[in-house]
């Protein structure tokens, strides 16, 4: 087990909700109902990411299909990285608008990621991990790194990573606890060996699909009570279907619970962990 242990050293940054939105964003293809036709602005929901913008760099959890969307929205120029949480198309499919960081930077860009999401990231971007010799135009396809990781933790970009854990129906994904806060999207179930890897938090951006129950997602509930667990300074909700308005529910969630809504930026103090 990991312990966690302030260092006199701190460095600060800044999180990003790129997107806080469901498989299918908000408003629904479709769809009629009061949120898909709300006018409020913290009601329309791109596929659900974060960008932290680390002291030496910025990486990605996840590549959205919206990503160049989102990335221009915040005006980010440059992503140095990318941690996935798992291969669902809603969280990987913009993988290919890493091909203008690749150029600017003049460098692979590092994917972090476990073995079974590597194999499925190879799989649909084929034509981006060909032999050298098959490249028909170096800025053709995106240049990538894909470095294997498990639940050991390790650095990146002056930040401690330390990868939690989590079920998302049947399927193992990984969370990532960042610093501190941990990001916990697409979530379940936490295993019981992930609770202590969570303790001591900042800010807990959790997985809070709908009211209803779900198979392979928290509903609102099931997310507060992780909540009154974990007891962080400050809960966001993050991927959201289009059920929950975003203002009612906000009036009505306890104290230090919000949901996130795209755009949501978070200052964040990066102590460095020793284990």
């Amino acid at each position: 087990m990991t312990s966690f242990t302030n260092s006199p050293v701190e460095t600060t940054g800044e999180l990003i909700v790129l997107g806080s939105g469901t498989s299918h964003g908000v408003p629904l293809l479709g769809c009629r109902c009061p949120v898909c036709r709300s006018t409020n602005p913290l009601n329309t929901r791109t596929r659900s990411s974060i960008l932290i913008q680390a002291p030496t760099g910025n990486f990605l959890v996840d590549t959205t299909p919206e990503m160049r969307i989102q990335l221009l929205r915040e005006k980010i120029e440059l992503v140095h990285a990318v941690l996935y949480t798992h291969s669902h198309a809603d969280h990987i499919f913009g993988m290919d608008d890493l091909r203008q960081f690749g150029h600017l930077l003049d460098r692979d860009i590092p994917l972090y990621c476990e073995p079974l999401v590597e194999s499925q990231l190879r799989a649909a971007f084929s034509y981006a991990f060909q032999p050298p010799e098959l490249i028909t135009r170096r800025g053709a396809v995106p240049r990538l790194d894909i470095r294997s990781i498990g639940l050991d933790p390790f650095d990146l970009h002056g930040i401690r990573i330390q990868p939690l854990r989590l079920m998302h129906g049947k399927l193992p994904i990984l969370g990532y606890r960042i610093g501190n806060i941990a990001y916990c999207t697409d979530v379940s179930e936490i295993p019981a060996e992930t609770w202590p890897l969570m303790e001591g938090l900042d800010v807990l951006i959790i997985d809070a699909l709908r009211f209803r129950a779900h198979p392979t997602h928290f509903n609102l509930r099931q997310a507060v009570e992780v909540s009154e667990r974990l007891r962080p300074r400050k809960t966001y909700f993050t991927h959201i279907a289009h059920d929950l308005d975003h203002d009612l529910v906000d009036s009505r969630l306890p104290a230090g619970m919000r949901l996130a809504y795209d755009g949501l930026r978070i200052p964040l103090r990066f102590p460095v962990w020793t284990t």
